[in-house]
């Protein structure tokens, strides 16, 4: 038999396998994340997707302004009391249903908007826009996903945050290109919730 039929199986949420981070619900994926200790924070939303091979780095910066970019500090046991190196420039917060591709690096100090998609091997080192699509080393925003009406509306109705129930609901204009269609919808239906 050239294929077997397997009973499906869902994979394992990042929660799931990363309960130390803070991750929201239904994230999916094994992002590799590098962390030397500086206290940097992650957070990722929920509805998120990893590709093979991302990472993630949360600190680990060499200090270009320093005369050695070497980390004596960490590296020597008589040095261990300079501070500053390895550095950090901040948390890494990554939105609500982000795509990330594979092989792609986010550096410390990011964050990435709600909806935004990170090309195959993008090298992000600056904050991504919510809804963008953003590729290349280092990664460059192509082109947004919807016009800025809609992202705004889209961030409004931010239907990451709604219940199972209601998500199932509007499922079918989820999984649609017809975002005016889903917007409103959804619109609409938060309108009468507030009746």
């Amino acid at each position: 038999m050239l294929f077997s039929k397997k009973k499906f199986k869902p994979a394992k949420t990042l929660k799931q396998r990363h309960p130390e981070w803070d991750v929201g619900r239904h994230s999916y994926g094994d992002p590799q994340l590098h962390d030397w200790g500086e206290g940097a924070k992650l957070r990722i939303g929920a509805f998120c997707s990893f590709a093979s091979g991302v990472q993630i780095f949360m600190g680990g910066e060499h200090r270009m302004d320093w005369v050695s970019t070497y980390p004596f500090s960490a590296m020597w046991a008589n040095a261990s009391h300079f501070m500053g190196h390895p550095s950090t420039k901040g948390n890494v917060s990554i939105g609500n249903d982000v795509w990330i591709g594979a092989e792609a690096m986010v550096l410390s100090g990011v964050s990435i908007g709600d909806g935004a998609v990170i090309g195959a091997r993008a090298l992000v080192t600056k904050d991504v826009q919510p809804y963008a699509v953003v590729a290349g080393n280092p990664a460059r925003q192509v082109k947004r996903r919807f016009t800025d009406s809609q992202v705004d509306r889209l961030l409004a109705v931010a239907w990451w945050h709604w219940q199972e129930d209601r998500i199932a609901s509007l499922l079918p204009l989820i999984l649609a290109n017809d975002v005016e269609g889903f917007l409103r919808a959804a619109e609409s239906e938060s309108e009468s919730d507030n009746v």
